[in-house]
């Protein structure tokens, strides 16, 4: 097939060159290398242990917010099914090696014809399950030769994907019509992928499995806790930045630094929470708060005599708080929307908090939904993250109905997981 040959000739190695010299200056990707050096032997390791059972199902996902996706379909055939996952980012790595429902869990190699046929050898899957879109060609077609289902869940394409461009869609087609059923979030993601599939192919849409997911995490979060101390002693209202990079600290910290002149009373709390809180990260931060006169702590620095109400910023330098500190927040800012793609914007709409992100929301259908029913705000400036700010500080009745807009989406959106695993029960 000629677009076996061109993958394989052109991109493969490209992308092997591409992630080495990349490795060279970004720790991250040499993390993702590392890792991927030790892939089958960490997997035949882990699978020796495994559960015997008569079926696996095997799930890969790109990193955190697919596996999100991905988790309540697991949960859901665990009993009866082993489970074997390949992720690509670092950033998931941790979670996806410690998640109690997985049998086995190990990057995925370079997507070579090799190594796509030696890990179903060994993993001996009867379906494989691609989170959203990150799905690897030769792993496909080798797949198809030996049969094997595969489906796609919560699958997603914008309507500027390069896989919709005139010179990616035949070799995407050849790709997608080896897929047994995409299960796709929306009607137009439906109508998009019809494009790179051949006519009469089972596209079905199933909605986003992750609305259970967070739908979950936000009412198990205790509401009243008082879980760090100093808590009690925040009495300005509460602006939570959650997940941020620095290309979004550059638009969050002006945009605070305008508040005290426009808002009402007192100007918020911020409580800033990095997507990564390497000793880098901090650094980088309390480097910008201190040259700018802002009163600020760590979270690893506070003590049960500490008084927050002279704070004006917190920093996170913890992980695994966030949705803990969504519940307490009056506004919340997700990131990532000014460096690449917009972070999980379901948890605080989900726990009925007003939401404001920037201009980068391609990624997240519920982003769009969120902002066009009036429960978030999107924002390009930090002047227009101010006013956004200001506008809802300055009236708690707005704030409130967006919050319960959002909350309402989540609601409407539960269900997912069921009609997705009536695909995925036909084979495990």
């Amino acid at each position: 097939m000629l677009w076996k040959f061109v993958y394989n000739v052109f991109a493969v190695p490209a992308m092997f060159i591409g992630f080495h010299c990349a490795g060279c200056c970004n720790p991250k990707i040499r993390e993702g290398i590392e890792g991927r050096k030790r892939v089958f032997r960490e997997l035949v390791d882990q699978l020796q242990g495994a559960r015997d059972l008569e079926k696996t199902a095997w799930f890969h996902f790109t990193s955190v917010g697919e596996f999100e996706q991905a988790k309540p379909l697991i949960e859901a055939i665990y009993a009866e099914t082993r489970i074997v996952l390949t992720f690509f980012s670092p950033s998931v790595a941790p979670n996806a090696k410690s998640y109690p429902y997985a049998d086995a869990a190990v990057y995925l190699p370079l997507d070579t014809p090799r190594n796509a046929e030696r890990l179903i050898r060994l993993i001996e899957p009867a379906l494989i399950v691609f989170s959203k879109f990150d799905i690897w060609p030769n792993l496909v077609w080798k797949a198809s030769k030996h049969e094997i289902p595969i489906i796609v869940v919560a699958g997603t394409l914008h309507a500027e994907s390069k896989r919709l461009s005139g010179f990616a869609k035949p070799f995407f087609r050849s790709v997608h019509r080896c897929i047994r059923v995409h299960c796709v979030i929306s009607e137009a993601d439906a109508a998009r992928f019809q494009e790179l599939c051949a006519s009469g192919h089972g596209i079905v849409v199933t909605g986003d499995t992750r609305y259970e997911q967070v739908y979950r995490r936000a009412v198990a979060v205790e509401p009243d806790a008082e879980f760090f101390p100093g808590q009690g002693s925040l009495k300005r209202p509460i602006l939570i930045a959650g997940s941020t990079y620095t290309e979004d600290e550059r638009v969050v910290l002006p945009a605070y630094q305008l508040l005290p002149e426009n808002a009402p009373g007192d100007s918020p709390h911020l409580i800033l929470v990095p997507h990564e809180p390497t000793p880098e990260r901090i650094k980088e931060i309390r480097g910008h708060l201190i040259r700018e006169r802002l009163a600020h702590l760590c979270f690893s620095e506070l003590t049960p005599a500490v008084d927050l109400s002279a704070v004006d910023v917190l920093i996170v330098d913890t992980v695994g708080l966030l949705a803990k500190l969504y519940r307490l927040a009056d506004i919340a800012f997700v990131g990532g929307s000014f460096r690449g793609s917009v972070h999980n914007v379901m948890e605080p709409a989900a726990m009925a908090k007003p939401v404001i992100f920037g201009p980068t929301i391609q990624n997240a259908h519920e982003a769009s939904l969120l902002v066009d029913r009036g429960g978030a705000k999107l924002v390009r400036t930090a002047e227009a993250l101010a006013s956004a700010i200001t506008v809802w500080l300055d009236d708690a009745d707005a704030r409130t109905t967006a919050g319960d807009i959002g909350e309402q989406l989540v609601a409407e959106n539960l269900g997912a997981v069921d009609r997705t695993l009536v695909y995925l029960r036909e084979y495990v």
